[in-house]
């Protein structure tokens, strides 16, 4: 995947459609796929989505993504995730939301998961990011790819071992498709993970 320096490879059921044109990455999920462990569930078993990450390097760094998602029904979204086990995870969706709105969504999982609702968007694109600060995680995104909002700062414990990839759902519709480009990887993390910056030389100067 140009962009990002280790493989990817597909886990996850079932399985999302990918395909690459270019620097583009474009994926399709089946109806009713969701990664989500609801606080509020019975015990039985929580739904699954087909994703497609890889092993970083065990270091600081950044993977940013322009999204665009293709929205059908409610909660349909592409997300950049974080994959530690099957029970402590984290997903930065771009997601419909039930007022059918484009918005900013994060998820964070430690046994059971999370949901909190950011801002909506226009419907245009959404730039994403996952940070790595060392055994820290943070969530930004961006409306123009270049001022950035942090939408969660957090840890799942021990990094080592954590892959970061893609993941597409659509757990109300028939299913959804979005694409991610722009896609860059870069080694270190901003100083101050709440300025709105870039990491080391691409940082962002406000006028």
């Amino acid at each position: 995947m140009p962009g990002v320096p280790f493989p990817l490879e597909h886990s996850g059921n079932p399985s999302l459609e990918a395909e690459l044109a270019g620097t583009s990455l474009k994926l399709a999920a089946a109806a009713g796929t969701n990664l989500f462990i609801d606080p509020a569930g019975d015990g039985s078993p929580s739904p699954d989505a087909g994703r497609l990450t890889g092993l970083p390097a065990d270091r600081d760094f950044t993977l940013s993504a322009r999204v665009s998602v293709d929205f059908g029904s409610v909660c349909d979204a592409g997300a950049l995730l974080l994959h530690v086990t099957e029970h402590r995870w984290a997903k930065l969706c771009y997601e419909l939301s039930p007022q059918r709105h484009p918005t900013a969504v994060s998820v964070v999982t430690r046994g059971t998961s999370d949901d909190s609702n950011s801002f909506a968007t226009e419907g245009g694109p959404l730039w994403m990011r996952i940070t790595r600060k060392g055994r820290a995680w943070a969530f930004h995104a961006s409306q123009d790819g270049a001022w950035w909002h942090m939408l969660r700062y957090f840890t799942l414990g021990e990094a080592s071992g954590a892959r970061v990839g893609f993941l597409v759902q659509s757990p109300k519709g028939w299913g959804c498709t979005a694409v991610f480009d722009q896609i860059a990887y870069r080694t270190g993390s901003p100083a101050d993970l709440r300025d709105g910056s870039l990491p080391s030389s691409n940082r962002y100067i406000p006028p």
